[in-house]
């Protein structure tokens, strides 16, 4: 018997005003939830080690309206959410002439005993105005949407801004996180998994959520899903077996030999009992294979074939390309890019 799975929670918190855009506000919401969870509901392999808890936080838990008009629903008011280990301010409606000082007294003195507690504290796009109005970018390195460059200089001077980055570290431990324009907050996300959860649970969620360059589709970002439970012992026999053996040469043959069947049969009954022919399944386990060897290590592509059982590097090549829609080198590139966030 299993033990439960027991994930420790990270509590978030994202703060609403009435000049939250809520796309922002509500993908964070969403993405923090199956961060963990979302590869098992959706694959079907084992969740991730840690899960997120995030809330909305506004002055009152009871529901508003922003500026233009979409309702936000607070889970938590000001005085009961106590400390968070992150919060986040999301994009704000903030034209180039409204006035930003002394525009949130009670959110900004909540965001600066958050920060003396230890949270991390992060922006996206114009929320680093409100950062900034909190003082807590006196002195340290941010970023900001391009179009409130001038409001920060003006306004904040004392802000080391860096408009040319999307995504900005900074401040004692690294405490204050600054991104750039409204679509970086998916940059931003994958940064927060990363140092909390892994480079793997970021590559996970960035897999889930297409985040990333999706020029070549959705293929790339594609993970082999788990196969289905069945009662066929003959067929799992294989399985068990070219799990660790799936560098073998002629696996299908030894797959056959160890399930005791005749090759027509354990054909037919492979691909009704797992739901891939013996080829596919030997060749998604490989791909797969390469893959984590692409994300996670500097290995040369001509090794990692041999690695996952190609003798022949091109073979390899081509067969990745057609099951991802890349090639090794551009999937090494794409993914490796996740883990870069950390640092």
């Amino acid at each position: 018997m299993t033990t439960p799975f027991s994930p420790k929670k990270i509590s978030v918190c994202l703060v609403a005003v009435p000049e939250t855009a809520t796309g922002v506000l509500h993908g964070l919401y969403e993405v923090f939830t199956y961060v963990g969870s979302g590869w098992e509901f959706l694959t079907g392999w084992p969740p991730g080690p840690q899960r997120f808890s995030p809330r909305i936080v506004a002055r009152s838990h009871e529901p508003f309206r922003n500026s233009v008009g979409l309702p936000i629903a607070p889970d938590l008011s000001l005085k009961e959410a106590k400390r968070a280990d992150i919060v986040i301010v999301a994009d704000l409606a903030i034209g180039r002439e409204d006035e930003t000082q002394g525009r949130w007294p009670e959110v900004v003195d909540w965001l600066r005993r958050q920060h003396s507690e230890g949270a991390l504290i992060c922006s996206v796009c114009t929320g680093s105005l409100m950062l900034a109005e909190a003082g807590l970018l006196d002195g340290v390195e941010a970023t900001c949407h391009w179009a409130a460059i001038d409001q920060i200089r003006v306004r904040y001077p004392r802000v080391q801004l860096r408009p040319e980055r999307v995504l900005v570290s900074s401040g004692v431990e690294h405490r204050i996180v600054t991104s750039g324009g409204n679509a970086s907050w998916s940059d931003l996300a994958l940064y927060i998994v990363a140092r909390f959860c892994g480079e793997e649970e970021a590559r996970r969620t960035a897999k889930l959520f297409l985040f990333g360059d999706r020029s070549n589709g959705q293929a790339p970002f594609a993970a082999r899903v788990r196969p289905p439970q069945h009662d066929d012992a003959a067929v799992g026999a294989a399985q068990l077996w070219i799990a660790d053996n799936y560098r073998s040469p002629n696996p299908v043959a030894a797959m056959t030999a160890v399930s005791g069947l005749a090759p027509r049969t354990f054909k037919r009954r492979f691909e009704t009992a797992a739901g891939y022919s013996p080829l596919d399944y030997v060749q998604s386990l490989r791909i797969e294979e390469a893959k984590q060897m692409l994300e996670s290590s500097d290995a040369g592509i001509d090794t990692i074939a041999g690695e996952v059982g190609y003798s022949e590097p091109a073979a390899f090549r081509r067969l990745f390309k057609r099951m991802t829609g890349i090639s090794p080198l551009q999937y090494r590139q794409r993914f490796q890019r996740v883990a870069a966030f950390t640092l």
